[in-house]
């Protein structure tokens, strides 16, 4: 029923973006030129699909050596509470195995830590601010 794809074509990218503004531009009030950065040239990024619709995104790219980090994992408001952040996240967790990755760090949202720590992520700092939102860093040691 729902299937996570790395976003190989343009179209397929296009699809991550408009869902990530469609959740942190227009719900979350994230400045669009916060958004969409620097990095979305070089992740990795991945689509959560129902049949031929994006619904989810979220995308992964190396900091350091050995280091992923995994940023903008969102969901529609239409379809969440189905699961589909643990789904994602799975899928960006074996990807990084899969490219000898030793550890994946984020940036949570505050309200969201228990999702992450739930997945086995660590909390690694105090709050801070993020785009005018309270945020934790986070790691999960893969090997």
């Amino acid at each position: 029923m729902f299937r996570v794809e790395i976003a190989r074509a343009d179209k397929d990218r296009e699809s991550a973006f408009h869902i990530r503004k469609r959740v942190f531009v227009e719900e979350q009030g994230v400045p669009l030129s916060l958004e969409l950065d620097e990095h979305d040239k070089t992740a990795t990024h991945f689509v959560i699909y129902t049949k031929d619709t994006p619904i989810g995104a979220g995308r992964l790219r190396e900091t350091d050596a050995g280091t992923g980090k995994v940023e903008r994992v969102c969901v529609l408001p239409e379809y969440r509470g189905r699961h589909l952040g643990n789904l994602i996240m799975h899928s960006l967790e074996e990807y990084a195995k899969n490219n000898e990755l030793e550890k994946i760090i984020l940036n949570s949202q505050s309200y969201a830590v228990p999702f992450y720590e739930k997945l086995g992520f660590v909390i690694t700092s105090p709050e801070f601010m993020d785009a005018d939102i309270p945020h934790r860093a986070m790691e999960k040691n893969l090997v």
